[in-house]
């Protein structure tokens, strides 16, 4: 511990999201990696929880309690989700009129890659967030990074199912979310070095991560559970949703 709290600012908020990244993401991939195959739609009810657990209780608040105009950040909102349609569309499109022979996944990787998409912004804000952090105290700087990662594994772990979900092979989507997580690095860069000028557009880019969650849970995967209307299932799903929100909210509650 007293190494670290020698070594260079900037190099402990790189380690801290170096760390972070890599502890969230093994916890998420060992979860993961457990789950047979005939078990993923039902825990797709998990990430859906997971998903609109972490916008609603986590990000949507935090954006508009840092954000001097919420009006501006529901437009980012729904701008997200137009800007969302719209590239899934141009994803439909392209495999319509071109192919793409040998893929096999379940809706040719489109909530998957939106899923990636979301969560670099998401890991983007987080690194600025611990940047900040550090920069005005690094016992804070250690806490507000443990908190993080403590937020991030349950979503972690609801991503890697969208991934599998989407047909992606587990080593693929561990790759992705390990990609996904060099966004916090970026982030905490960024904050280190222009803290005032992108702290400035926090809430913002956190609404667009939240409009890629509404979106992919909404529109791709709750229609999905609706295609399975046996009454176990039924059940396991609602069950499944109401974990992954739970686990949201306690961890959210005890970490405040």
């Amino acid at each position: 511990m007293s190494t670290f709290l020698a070594l260079p600012v900037l190099l402990q908020i790189v380690l801290a999201c170096i760390v972070g990244s890599l502890v969230s993401l093994a916890i998420a991939g060992f979860a993961a990696f457990r789950v047979k195959a005939h078990w993923i739609p039902t825990f797709v009810s998990f990430a859906v929880g997971a998903l609109l657990g972490a916008v609603f209780l986590d990000i949507l608040p935090h954006a508009f309690e840092e954000s001097k105009h919420p009006g501006r950040v529901a437009a980012f909102i729904l701008a997200g989700i137009m800007v969302f349609f719209v590239l899934e569309k141009m994803l439909l499109w392209r495999h319509h009129h071109h192919g793409d022979e040998g893929v096999h996944e379940h809706d040719h990787g489109r909530s998957g890659y939106m899923i990636v998409v979301g969560d670099a912004f998401h890991n983007f804000t987080d690194g600025v967030i611990i940047a900040s952090a550090f920069l005005a105290d690094v016992k804070l700087g250690l806490v507000t990074a443990l908190a993080i990662i403590a937020h991030e594994i349950p979503q972690e772990i609801g991503d890697f199912l969208v991934l599998l979900h989407s047909g992606f092979g587990k080593r693929k989507a561990l790759v992705l979310n390990a990609l996904t997580g060099l966004a916090m690095v970026l982030g905490a860069l960024a904050g280190f070095f222009m803290l005032r000028q992108v702290s400035a557009w926090i809430p913002e880019v956190l609404a667009i991560a939240a409009a890629s969650m509404i979106y992919v849970a909404v529109a791709d995967l709750i229609p999905g559970l609706h295609r399975r209307t046996a009454i176990r299932e039924s059940v396991l799903q609602i069950i499944f949703i109401a974990l992954g929100i739970g686990l949201i909210g306690t961890i959210h509650a005890v970490l405040g």
